[in-house]
């Protein structure tokens, strides 16, 4: 029977284990489709980066409360997961909390394991109430409904399934509490099992084992259709972030290359085609995802949907359409649905008419972005929705001049009269006299 046990648990793990990385594959397939971009440059810096936002957490504190509550609950997670490594030994080899022979250090472990499951339970709970009572603004706005909605909610319920369970499991584990050592949260749990027979009390710690550890496989690939991904993106978006100050945007090579061929008299404008008969035009902006470069849907699967960005931008504050947490979350499903296309396709992509731009993201969104920054400042992971924006608009003017009529009387003017007022350039300094 212990046998039989064993290769179900291999088995089981197996599978999870396969499907989430089957998931990482398709993941790493999909944010590949976009363009090119080099990071890999001021690798400290990066580096830097990364320890401080992703592991550190230092901008999620710029808002204590909800700050606080996250570290817990990012603790917890990590923290307490190492005891699925001693989960994972027990069920393949039979033995049981193989660790325990590290004596008074498995102790403080396990307690220290036991304090942050309840601290964990308090922050979830408190984010369920800050969800679903409360109903904080950025959490009860138009763009966040439907499943991504749920999600938030179904992620707090795996929470506090999974702690509970890992309490339940120490509480009814007799050889542990006879221990005496580690269980300083469990001990106050195991007598609610003291009306039971050893045998019924035996069996609730087994099933707790066993739903604890699938549990936890379950949740593993849950992630890859959850928010929670960016447990795992956060820490190479944070290193592939732009270290550029913000507020400077990129040349497009494109562009550049365009003005050169213009000014070089000597140039072969079709000097691409002459080589390649078939070679596609240059693309100006970007009117979908594979416009976008890696880096950007990079950004757009690392989207914790927290709602900071659009609850900071001055647009969507003043009631236009915009909210960058919708732009990033648009993006993520047109990848998502490229990806079944290609899947769909036996990996090929068949044009389907759709487009990131008008079918997801529209261009009164995009023109009501003031390119403040302000969404990029307040991300807690480093996302730059401005980026995407910028560059769907930089399609709009390059390559459907399908400018606002504002905007466009403004570069007229440029053109014309070397400034973005409707005046003569030898009129312009007339105000001195006045």
């Amino acid at each position: 029977m212990m046998y039989i046990d064993n290769i179900l648990f291999a088995l089981i793990l197996v599978i999870g284990i396969g499907f989430f990385a089957k998931n990482v594959k398709k993941l790493k397939r999909n944010i590949n489709l976009g363009q090119d971009v080099n990071r890999n440059d001021n690798p400290s810096e990066r580096l830097k980066n990364m320890a401080m936002i992703a592991l550190g957490q230092s901008k999620m504190v710029k808002r204590p409360i909800a700050g606080l509550l996250h570290i817990i609950v990012y603790a917890g997670f990590i923290i307490i997961n190492i005891e699925v490594l001693e989960i994972i030994i027990d069920g393949l080899f039979g033995t049981h909390r193989i660790f325990s022979f590290l004596g008074g250090f498995y102790g403080y472990l396990i307690s220290s394991f036991e304090i942050l499951a309840v601290l964990v339970l308090v922050a979830v709970i408190v984010f369920w109430i800050r969800r679903n009572i409360i109903r904080l603004k950025r959490f009860a706005s138009s763009d966040l409904k439907g499943a991504a909605k749920r999600d938030a909610d179904i992620i707090l319920y795996f929470e506090i399934v999974l702690m509970s369970l890992f309490l339940i499991m120490n509480a009814t584990d007799l050889h542990f509490q006879a221990m005496n050592s580690g269980n300083i949260i469990s001990q106050y749990i195991n007598p609610w099992f003291s009306s039971l027979d050893l045998a019924q009390v035996e069996a609730i710690e087994m099933m707790a084992w066993w739903i604890h550890i699938i549990g936890i496989l379950v949740f593993l690939n849950y992630l890859y259709y959850s928010k929670h991904l960016h447990i795992l993106l956060a820490f190479p978006n944070t290193y592939f972030a732009d270290l550029n100050a913000k507020g400077k945007f990129d040349n497009l090579e494109s562009v550049t290359r365009e003005v050169k061929l213009m000014m070089d008299p000597n140039a072969n404008p079709f000097a691409a085609q002459a080589i390649d008969e078939n070679a596609v035009p240059t693309k100006f902006g970007a009117s979908d995802v594979q416009d976008l470069n890696w880096v950007q849907l990079l950004n757009a699967y690392t989207c914790t949907e927290c709602g900071r960005c659009t609850s900071s931008c001055p647009a969507n504050l003043t009631g236009k359409k915009l909210s960058p947490r919708k732009i990033m979350m648009d993006t993520r499903d047109r990848i998502e649905e490229v990806g079944r296309n290609i899947d769909a396709n036996k990996g090929v992509f068949v044009p389907d008419n759709k487009s990131l731009l008008n079918n997801y993201i529209t261009a009164e969104e995009l023109w009501a972005c003031t390119s403040c920054n302000a969404c990029v400042e307040e991300c807690p992971v480093n996302i730059s929705p401005l980026s995407i924006i910028m560059d769907m608009r930089r399609y709009l003017v390059m390559e459907q001049s399908a400018a606002p009529q504002s905007l466009n009387a403004m570069m007229t003017n440029i053109e014309n009269n070397g400034a973005p007022w409707q005046y003569n350039q030898q009129d312009r300094l007339n105000w001195k006299n006045e």
